[in-house]
């Protein structure tokens, strides 16, 4: 009676085992996720603390490197993906490349000049072909100093998105790069901050 009992009730107990195998994974994948998801929400919190305290000056004083691995690591905090730096003597006019939290492809070239120098139209014609180049959805001009009135207009019409020292001071701080575009090409500051600007960079 036990042998017939057993060979009727083995296949629910390997049902059983089975299932509950499978369940103790997928316990174990799940808070393996949460794990990896928290960690990924600290990270991200702490680069916004570090971005907050991070100043124009400090940005200034970075080399071109780091200038773009900042530009990267910008990327990266507002969920880009596949994001990785490119720039160098042979970057086809891209120095960081990546995809948007929305699947875009994207392509950034990054100047770090003096504040009082300004962006001509001819290195946004330069990113224009690494976005051709690259076969990228979206051109990103990202620098520390303003662009010319010509190379702004430039910008807006062949939808590059133009980030001047005053919106990358935005986007250090907290800003997304999405939401920039939202003021691409709407004038960098009135009278009175380009007054400012001339006193603080002297042009």
């Amino acid at each position: 009676m036990l042998a017939a009992f057993w060979s009727a009730l083995w296949p629910y107990v390997v049902g059983a085992v089975g299932l509950g195998g499978v369940g103790a994974a997928g316990w174990w994948l799940w808070r393996a996720d949460r794990r990896v998801r928290a960690r990924d929400r600290r990270w991200r919190q702490e680069e916004v603390v570090k971005a907050g305290r991070r100043t124009l000056a400090e940005v200034d004083a970075m080399t071109g490197t780091e200038f773009e691995e900042l530009v990267a690591a910008l990327c990266r905090r507002d969920g880009c993906i596949e994001v990785r730096r490119v720039g160098g003597s042979h970057d086809n006019g891209a120095d960081v490349v990546g995809r948007l939290p929305d699947g875009r492809t994207m392509v950034i070239q990054c100047k770090r000049y003096a504040p009082s120098s300004t962006i001509a139209s001819r290195e946004l014609r330069d990113l224009l072909g690494a976005k051709v180049h690259f076969r990228a959805d979206v051109a990103v001009f990202v620098t520390t100093t303003r662009f010319s009135r010509p190379s702004e207009r430039f910008a807006v019409e062949h939808g590059i998105l133009a980030v001047h020292r005053d919106h990358l001071g935005l986007w250090n701080n907290g800003a997304s790069l999405l939401s920039l575009s939202r003021v691409n090409g709407r004038g960098q500051g009135d009278s009175r901050h380009r007054a400012r600007w001339k006193q603080a960079y002297g042009k």
